[in-house]
């Protein structure tokens, strides 16, 4: 959809010299509670949000409804400010298609994303579609912001692209080798979604963070039940949140884990059925 085809291959983009590991340590993370091994420091990390979230903004518009993005950034500094990472200058911004002929398909898209450096966006389908409560955009929300604070974009765009690709990126130099064809890599990358842990600790994360925020967060449970019901009548599209996300039910049972809730028979006979094949 906005992945380009260049001729500079992905081979050539992905190369890692032994260079990599030069300047980088360990650091502990307090979201994920782990050491972990970062090339970047926070002010890099930002410069690479920037220079994706520049690529975002060419391949979308910006929302010009001023109700719907003073409401996403008000709710979204909220969560923000009890995250992990409360230090960062967070990003909110609700974003649709640019050109005409894109509407049907980008503007039906319920999904969000979080980039490196705290840049967060919703696709406006999230509210036309799924109509979420304050409560349930809060821990939309507040999901997004648990994949900031557990630097989990960072994480997956070094680990799959390579540091040197990454040091084009954070460079901003506007003619630099290769940076077009990068950006357009990271921004697909991100696109695809993380991994079902990954996903699962941003619910756990989304959660707590939407509480401390002073949201109900069963707005989680709520907002994951509405999207059940709407891909039920229409097809997963190829970067939904259903088609980047794990399974609702898994999703569901973290979040009362969370909470401090047991798992009602209705949980138990969706995850039986998830295992089973079969999805109802």
């Amino acid at each position: 959809m906005f992945f380009k085809k260049s001729s500079l291959t992905l081979s050539s983009l992905f190369l890692v010299l032994s260079s990599v590991f030069m300047g980088c340590a360990t650091e502990y993370n307090v979201a994920t509670k782990s050491e972990e091994w970062i090339y970047y420091d926070t002010n890099k990390e930002i410069r690479l949000g920037q220079s994706v979230a520049r690529q975002i903004e060419k391949t979308y518009k910006i929302s010009a409804n001023p109700a719907l993005q003073e409401r996403i950034k008000t709710i979204g500094e909220k969560v923000a400010g009890v995250s992990d990472r409360k230090e960062l200058l967070y990003y909110f911004n609700v974003i649709e298609a640019r050109e005409e002929k894109d509407k049907k398909d980008i503007d039906e898209e319920v999904n969000a994303m979080a980039l490196p450096g705290g840049y967060i966006y919703c696709f406006k389908g999230l509210f036309s579609a799924a109509n979420p409560t304050d409560d349930e955009l809060a821990c939309v929300l507040a999901h997004e912001v648990g994949h900031v604070a557990a630097k989990h974009s960072l994480k997956k765009l070094q680990g799959s692209m390579g540091y040197l690709l990454l040091k084009i990126i954070a460079s901003q130099v506007p003619d630099a080798p290769g940076l077009t064809q990068g950006l357009d890599a990271a921004f697909f990358e991100l696109m695809m979604g993380y991994s079902r842990e990954d996903e699962l600790l941003a619910d756990r994360l989304g959660t707590r963070y939407a509480r401390l925020a002073g949201y109900d967060p069963r707005g989680m449970i709520t907002f994951l039940e509405k999207l059940q019901a709407i891909n039920r009548k229409k097809p997963i599209r190829p970067f939904s949140y259903a088609k980047t996300h794990p399974y609702a039910p898994d999703r569901i049972r973290v979040v009362k884990e969370e909470l401090g809730e047991g798992m009602s028979f209705k949980d138990y006979i969706n995850i039986e059925t998830q295992e089973h094949g079969k999805q109802y």
